[in-house]
């Protein structure tokens, strides 16, 4: 890959508008890790692309950049992107990086192609400088994050620790972390996720006679009320409370006067740590039953067949206790932004959830509002503000080593 000859890796601009020129909609690379291997090498990384394979998902290929030895800081994300729909409802074209009244537009411009930029930005001011800690430096960048997250950074993190002998004392993931205003939020762990589909059997009949069927929307119903019924818990010190969403009522039946045979109902719960995952399916299973056998909606009959899958690979919640990353990071907020920064554990998941597994995890990025969104963009100042944060996050960690 060639860039322009005024190309400037210390520019979050010049890195963040290259990156999102490659069209890499997950799960396809686009050119993307090729760009940051073109950038990274020149800078002293040697550079690693892994492809992972798994049944029934598609071949996903990543990145493994490093230079370096010591105590060794890793920076987590993800070139993919999600499709940007419509092209025609942009303000401009999604991978055209186009700058508009101070901002930069395009498809992974805040998820999360603009937090790798700053990062690599960082680096690169750090090494012109002749100013980057003695250690080891990476990035661990997977092609995964908004696909099944199969291929991605759990493979990744395997292949870098069983393969190359990697062992990492603390990340950083730099994705979209504050909802309002650069400096509002770091992430020090998630919330666990788990996800079930419940199915109710009955009997299919004509509504007009219905002691010949057996409607499984009645017992659906008194499921959903049951699950719902009572909080899960009052949340915890680091934690919301566990909130359950029913998020699909179905039966596949088109027509009115035709009682249906089966209905599905989905969920989603999103956990604090008084659970784990196991004993959160008992206490969903507990109540799933008792709206089950309740009898409200079918007296006289037997309880109904009810089906219970939960879905694969649910997230397990988790608190990072590192308090010199907790530390570096929000010192450098507050020197940049003025800002304390809140430490939360809101919002959905992220690969984090993987990494916490070989070492402690922190996250912080740009303002996620326009994430996912038609005309995503980013302004410039925010952009250099997070390089400015990350520049100063690695040299306040590596000083805080022992």
């Amino acid at each position: 890959m060639v860039f322009a000859p005024d190309f400037d890796p210390t520019d979050p601009v010049a890195v963040l508008t290259e990156l999102i020129r490659c069209r890499s909609v997950t799960p396809n690379e686009g050119g993307a890790l090729s760009a940051l291997q073109t950038m990274l090498e020149p800078l002293g990384f040697s550079v690693d692309r892994p492809t992972f394979s798994d049944a029934d998902t598609p071949d996903v290929e990543n990145l493994f950049a490093a230079r370096g030895a010591g105590p060794h800081l890793v920076f987590a994300g993800h070139t993919d992107v999600v499709p940007p729909g419509e092209e025609a409802d942009w303000q401009v074209p999604p991978f055209s990086a186009d700058i508009v009244d101070g901002e930069l537009y395009g498809r992974g411009a805040v998820d999360m192609k603009g937090g790798i930029a700053a990062f690599i930005a960082a680096v690169a001011r750090q090494i012109a400088e002749n100013r980057l800690p003695e250690g080891r430096v990476s990035l661990l960048i997977t092609g995964d994050e908004e696909g099944p997250a199969v291929n991605g950074t759990v493979k990744l993190l395997d292949w870098t620790v069983r393969e190359k002998g990697e062992r990492f004392d603390a990340c950083l993931v730099g994705e979209p972390t504050n909802p309002d205003r650069l400096g509002d939020m770091i992430k020090i762990g998630r919330r666990g996720s788990l996800s079930a589909e419940v199915v109710v059997h009955g009997r299919q009949g004509h509504v007009a006679y219905p002691h010949l069927a057996d409607n499984p929307l009645r017992t659906i119903l008194a499921i959903g009320e049951s699950l719902l019924a009572e909080p899960l818990d009052e949340g915890t010190e680091a934690f919301p409370p566990s909130n359950c969403e029913i998020t699909s009522i179905d039966t596949g039946n088109p027509s009115v006067n035709v009682v249906p045979a089966r209905a599905r109902l989905f969920l989603n719960v999103r956990f604090s740590d008084v659970w784990s995952s196991e004993s959160l399916k008992a206490e969903l299973t507990r109540r799933i039953d008792a709206g089950a056998t309740g009898g409200r909606y079918r007296p006289g009959r037997e309880p109904a067949k009810v089906e219970i899958s939960w879905r694969e690979r649910p997230a397990e919640p988790f608190l990072t206790r590192s308090e010199p990353l907790i530390e570096a990071i929000s010192e450098a907020v507050k020197e940049v932004t003025g800002s304390t920064a809140k430490l939360s554990t809101t919002g959905g998941t992220s690969d984090a959830r993987f990494i916490r597994f070989v070492c402690p995890v922190v996250e912080f990025g740009l303002v996620g509002q326009t994430m996912h969104m038609t005309d995503e963009r980013v302004p410039l100042a925010d952009l250099e503000a997070l390089t400015e944060i990350y520049d100063q996050f690695i040299s306040r960690w590596f000083a805080a080593q022992p």
